[in-house]
């Protein structure tokens, strides 16, 4: 079988926050900004906008183009959506902020606003490895059972509300944004149907689809990155004054050091797990953190950066979106082609990690 990408979508909000007006608020500059992360903007979420809109509005665009619909029309996009939402067996939404901490799941709320009334619904806490993670799961789930067909994987966050707007180390960091793609099972094609499989001898052939995956994680780094108030380790206390909501806390050299070697370590082991010659590689698509990461860890692989998909500098870390949003961008602009190889890298609190071989 197969479990090949029918669909993406993606929500982006209207309020875009540059490195400029963010300047107003906190001690730094555009300059500072682009130089040690390579943002220069970030979308954020108004304050009627919840997590589960955003997984809604992305996973709307996705079941649209699934459906044959890549229109602009709102009306019809949501009728197409409507239509394809019924035959979603799961829903995996990867979020570091759900609309609740807990229950209910986000994406059990978003499945109600889908009226996806078939599917299963679940959360991923993986931190911005979420899509990755979810990637998996969803087609591990399909895989299981004859019954299930179709799911749905969505990267949702509101990362502006969890964070200290007074520590410019972190606050500059995050955007909030929602990506989405529909997956479906499929037979495997018959031999020599599917196009030659990259780095492999002539003659032999590759199914379309999610091809493989590698999850880690290194529990040692969970205080590297992390959300310290709230939960059993630091409950809210009656009668407590809080100076400070949930926020964000990162140590800053220990999770870049992390994701340098992830990356390193994710790309050498999907390349050695299928045998792919790097030429081969249409893109290579990472969560979107800093690029610095990304141009050091391209640089220790002998890769070049333009195998590297970047848009951070428009979005900023939308953490467990970021790789959604980026498929859906080079998606509809026409970069993704039929038959394209491409490998998915993540990074993210836990600390996780991992990356997905997709044939497009």
């Amino acid at each position: 079988m197969a479990f090949e990408i029918t669909g993406t979508g993606r929500a982006i909000l209207s309020t875009k926050l540059t490195n400029d007006e963010l300047a107003l608020r906190i001690d730094t500059s555009d300059e500072w900004i682009k130089s040690h992360t390579g943002i220069e903007s970030r979308y954020i979420a108004g304050e009627s906008t919840v997590t589960s809109d955003l997984a809604a509005e992305a996973a709307k665009n996705a079941l649209a183009m699934a459906a044959g619909y890549t229109g602009t029309d709102l009306l019809e996009r949501d009728r197409a959506a409507a239509r394809e939402a019924g035959s979603i067996d799961i829903i995996v939404l990867g979020t570091a902020t759900p609309d609740y901490i807990g229950t209910p799941s986000t994406a059990c709320i978003t499945q109600d606003k889908l009226g996806a009334k078939l599917a299963a619904a679940l959360d991923i806490s993986a931190g911005c490895t979420g899509f990755v993670y979810g990637l998996e799961t969803a087609a591990g789930l399909l895989g299981l059972s004859r019954e299930r067909k179709r799911a749905l994987v969505i990267g949702a966050e509101i990362l502006s509300r969890t964070l200290d707007w007074e520590d410019r180390n972190t606050c500059v960091l995050f955007g909030d944004g929602a990506g989405a793609v529909v997956i479906e099972k499929k037979d495997a094609v018959p031999e020599g149907a599917a196009g030659p499989r990259n780095g492999s001898p002539p003659g032999e052939r590759r199914q379309r689809g999610l091809v493989h995956t590698i999850l880690k994680s290194d529990g040692s780094g969970n205080q590297h990155l992390l959300f310290r108030r709230g939960g059993s380790c630091s409950p809210f206390k009656k009668g407590e004054l809080i100076d400070k909501g949930i926020h964000v806390e990162m140590d800053g050299q220990e999770v870049y050091n992390f994701a340098v070697k992830a990356v390193i370590d994710t790309v050498e082991g999907l390349i050695k797990a299928e045998n792919i010659k790097v030429d081969d590689i249409a893109r290579i698509i990472p969560h979107q953190a800093n690029a610095r990461i990304i141009q050091t860890a391209a640089k220790r692989l002998k890769i070049p950066i333009e195998k590297f998909y970047l848009n951070i500098h428009e979005y900023a870390n939308t953490s467990s979106a970021s790789i959604p949003i980026a498929l859906d961008e080079l998606n509809r602009n026409g970069s993704l082609k039929k038959g394209d190889l491409i490998l998915t890298i993540a990074f993210g609190g836990g600390l996780t990690y991992g990356g997905n071989v997709i044939i497009w």
